[in-house]
């Protein structure tokens, strides 16, 4: 299944449903599914979608608590069990967990307000419209009368709820929690250790288990020596585990389960696997290459839009061309991937961090043939994700490990299988036209995009004889936003064994980079300004948001100043997933040659700001997220195999090269846009536009630094 389809899912307003109504006598009350008042008036916020530390706990709850206009520090926040029949919308991913909340949650405070409030009308036996919410209680307007929520608990559960759809909500100009700063709600918990991830799960029994996987995808063991791993100390059990097919894509291989980690570790190195490399073992990144350079050349399969750029493009007074190359992307999240699996006869238990826990309930229904209802995901919080927690590989093989052992299993992934055995972000290229005409202005664009496509990873061999649904995750924002007359996209996939899937930003993060590049590019063959360029192109009623990112950014980082010899500014901006983020990058030296990022000025419009510290982490966090991969970072094949293993390979971010960045947010009251992939788009192509300002080098392939 499609990852926007899983979004869609359970978008419909359902804080109606009420989870007992409890009677007088009750401790607690609990208006509806997400929202429970305390006797003491502590109110705590049961959160549906996952902490893969974006701060979407904090965020949600602030939605539920400005409409019931409870006091920040009297807020708590929980993960919502993965029920089914109660939360529909338990996905989380495409920046969408504010965006899809926006409105419903509001409406589950709301709905507890109107309750409280009649519930102390009736006590005092005034209006309704007599009384209002102040911060924890209830007041009342014509007399000096005030109660706690707590104290008003008992009374509102006798009440019938409220319509959802029905009750008022607050305008902007009341919020007391939107729109500002607030503490967040899991940084205690992580500061102090007490946080539980994933990795930290401890259940009664539990061995430990991890699994030898064949280096090249879609091989299998061949012989391997079961006595020997048995021999280490702490070894109880050797298990050949089968491939899952798609859409689980579990690779398979031999587990070995032992009393402690480190015995399993050391008794899969006592295996000496030998290895059946299957049908992959000659791909490689040259193979690879090769390929991509038939299809740039050859048909396209799909043509997402032709106004007879080519045509354009041959008559024009000056024609550019470019060819960009954006390598496989590992997630490379800081917890590696983990599952504890208790598989019995008639019931499961899992504990994970995921980023789609009812996914992973009906995936176990369906290998092990128990009821949904009979199985638990406990959904823990997880240490980073980045879309590699959107995959259901992990919990597939231990659930099968715990199956054969009999007993609860932890199954850890070492740094060196997370990196071998990701889904990784397409590799893909980029062949780019464009003219000009004889005064500079654009005529003509072609995109032609080649990628190795996400869906070969999922879909069935049917679904992949049609082109379109090859093609459908390829391509987000290849319809640019600029007037650049005649306009042509189209795709050709390239075949490849390596899985893949949605990586930070999906399809935009290597778009954006062929689009924010050329049209620098073009914006130098006119002999124009690459920001004033843009803002000539940007002409569209619909496109002026972006007008507005890009002249702050610009304004805020001095565009047009002198910087030192060796300096350059590059600027790049991109609309994804409901927001608007402009960046300016300034840069000395270039690739090879001491190449610095020396700071990064950003700008986003984002729609109604839930809480601006939260914006801001979000886009430093994305900026230097981007940044690592277009610097550093690359997955590069071999034998079928990813050669990458650790991050002296594969090499992230480090502090000293992280860049200064300054954010400013753009006032906007427009519906809340997403916030987690929007900051990674632009910040490639900006710093590629920066380096040409520098130096007079275009950047067409990346890593920039190798």
């Amino acid at each position: 299944m499609e990852r926007r389809d899983f979004l869609k899912t359970g978008a419909g307003l359902i804080v109606g449903f009420t989870l007992g109504n409890r009677p007088a006598a009750a401790a607690i009350w609990q208006p509806n599914a997400w929202l429970r008042i305390d006797p003491s008036g502590h109110i705590t916020v049961l959160i549906e979608k996952s902490d893969v530390g974006q701060g979407i706990w904090t965020g949600i709850a602030k939605l539920v608590a400005e409409e019931l206009d409870a006091p920040w520090d009297s807020v708590r926040v929980e993960q919502a069990p993965a029920d089914p029949k109660v939360y529909h919308n338990m996905s989380t991913g495409g920046s969408g967990g504010i965006e899809g909340s926006w409105d419903s949650l509001r409406r589950a405070g709301a709905q507890a307000r109107e309750m409280l409030i009649a519930a102390a009308a009736n006590r005092w036996n005034v209006a309704p419209t007599e009384c209002r919410a102040v911060q924890g209680a209830i007041a009342h307007t014509a007399g000096n009368r005030r109660l706690g929520y707590g104290e008003l608990a008992d009374d509102a559960a006798k009440l019938t709820p409220p319509d959802p759809a029905k009750v008022s909500l607050k305008s902007a100009g009341e919020y007391r929690l939107i729109g500002k700063p607030a503490p967040r709600k899991d940084v205690a918990a992580k500061v102090n250790g007490s946080a539980r991830y994933g990795i930290d799960t401890r259940v009664p029994g539990m061995l430990y288990a991890v699994v030898a996987r064949c280096p090249t995808f879609g091989g299998k063991p061949a012989r391997y020596d079961a006595a020997a791993a048995k021999a280490v100390g702490g070894v109880i059990a050797v298990v050949e585990i089968e491939p899952i097919p798609r859409p689980m894509n579990a690779a398979g291989g031999v587990a070995v389960v032992a009393t402690n980690s480190w015995a399993a570790i050391q008794g899969r190195k006592a295996l000496n696997v030998v290895w059946d490399r299957g049908p992959n073992a000659a791909e490689s990144t040259a193979t690879l290459h090769e390929a991509a350079a038939r299809q740039l050349a050859g048909p396209p399969t799909v043509v997402v839009v032709d106004q007879g750029a080519a045509a354009a493009i041959a008559g024009a007074a000056k024609a550019i061309d470019a060819v960009y190359e954006l390598p496989f992307q590992a997630h490379a999240s800081m917890e590696p991937m983990n599952a504890t699996v208790d598989a019995r006869a008639d019931r499961i238990e899992c504990w994970t961090g995921t980023q789609w826990p009812l996914r992973i309930q009906s995936v176990l229904a369906g290998l092990s043939g128990i009821a949904p209802e009979n199985i638990v995901v406990h959904n823990t919080w997880s240490g980073g994700s980045f879309g590699r927690r959107g995959q259901w590989d992990y919990p597939a093989e231990a659930w099968q490990i715990s199956k054969a052992a009999g007993k609860p299993v932890k199954l850890l992934w070492t740094r060196e299988d997370d990196m071998q055995h990701d889904f990784y972000r397409p590799l893909s290229f980029h062949k780019m036209s464009g003219a000009l005409d004889a005064n500079g202005a654009p005529v003509a664009w072609q995109h032609r995009i080649v990628s190795t496509a996400i869906r070969e990873t999922f879909d069935s061999p049917e679904a992949l004889r049609d082109p379109k649904n090859v093609a459908r995750q390829e391509l987000e924002g290849a319809e640019i936003p600029y007037d650049v007359g005649k306009l042509t996209v189209d795709f050709a996939p390239l075949t490849s064994a390596v899985p893949r899937a949605w990586w930070r930003s999906v399809a935009t993060s290597f778009n954006a980079f062929a689009v924010e590049c050329f049209v620098d590019e073009l914006a130098a063959a006119a002999n124009k300004d690459p920001y004033q360029f843009r803002m000539d192109l940007l002409r569209r009623a619909d496109v002026q948001r972006q007008r507005g990112v890009l002249r702050l950014a610009a304004e805020q980082a001095g565009w047009g100043k002198p910087l030192p010899a060796g300096w350059g500014r590059g600027i790049a901006a991109f609309f994804s997933f409901g927001t608007y983020v402009a960046y300016v990058a300034t840069v000395s030296g270039a690739p090879g040659k001491d190449l610095r990022v020396r700071n990064i000025v950003a700008a986003v419009e984002c729609g109604t700001v839930i809480d601006p510290d939260s914006v801001r982490m979000m886009i430093e966090g994305a900026a230097n997220f981007g940044l690592g991969a277009a610097l550093t970072g690359q997955i590069t094949i071999a034998n079928g195999a990813v050669e990458q293993t650790n991050f002296d390979g594969y090499r992230p971010l480090r502090m000293a090269d992280a860049p200064s960045i300054d954010v400013h947010i753009v006032d906007s009251s427009e519906a809340p846009g997403g916030m987690g992939e929007p900051g990674v788009p632009p910040i490639a192509p900006a710093v590629a536009n920066a380096i040409f300002a520098a130096t007079g080098t275009r950047v067409r392939k990346l890593p920039l630094v190798t």
